[in-house]
């Protein structure tokens, strides 16, 4: 008996192109890295917010977090029924991500949000990159799933970029 390669063993019936699947799955890899980056930074805010708004700011980036989170799954499972492999380890992540990290011992309340602000509309422009590939691959229901993310992205991206905005 032959053994199965782990192409073959993660391989998955589909009646797009294999080519065109492949690029998909690799711009979605890299959006899964994103995101990971993106809530780790996310939290990371979330637990060292202070100054007289942190509870709203700590609950805005809490309920933000959570929904950065929930795209993972779904845009990995969207890889493996694609047929190929996703993120496998945290050193992955790091190879793919875009989201620059900030391991600064304190950063203001106003330059996180602002970051935030930064990295949420360069994660829209990186899901609508994304989403041309799935159209070039006529893969509709990736795309499908990247327009629900980039108006989610865009609602997070409006809200920080509004509590950072001076009060006349």
């Amino acid at each position: 008996m032959d053994a199965i390669t782990p192409v073959e063993a993660l391989d998955t019936p589909s009646d797009l192109k294999e080519k065109g699947r492949k690029k998909v799955s690799e711009a979605v890899n890299q959006l899964v890295a994103d995101s990971f980056a993106l809530y780790i930074k996310t939290k990371n805010y979330h637990w060292h917010m202070s100054g007289p708004h942190f509870r709203d700011y700590h609950l805005l980036l809490d309920e933000q977090s959570q929904q950065i989170f929930a795209t993972i799954d779904p845009l990995a499972e969207r890889v493996r029924k694609l047929g190929f492999d996703t993120i496998r380890s945290v050193g992955h992540i790091a190879q793919l991500q875009r989201v620059k990290d900030n391991d600064e011992d304190f950063v203001t309340p106003k330059d996180m949000l602002l970051d935030l602000v930064h990295e949420n509309k360069k994660m829209a422009k990186n899901m609508r990159d994304t989403h041309k590939i799935c159209d070039d691959a006529e893969d509709v229901a990736t795309a499908s799933l990247l327009e629900v993310y980039i108006d989610e992205t865009e609602r997070r991206t409006w809200f920080l970029y509004e509590t950072t905005r001076e009060i006349n």
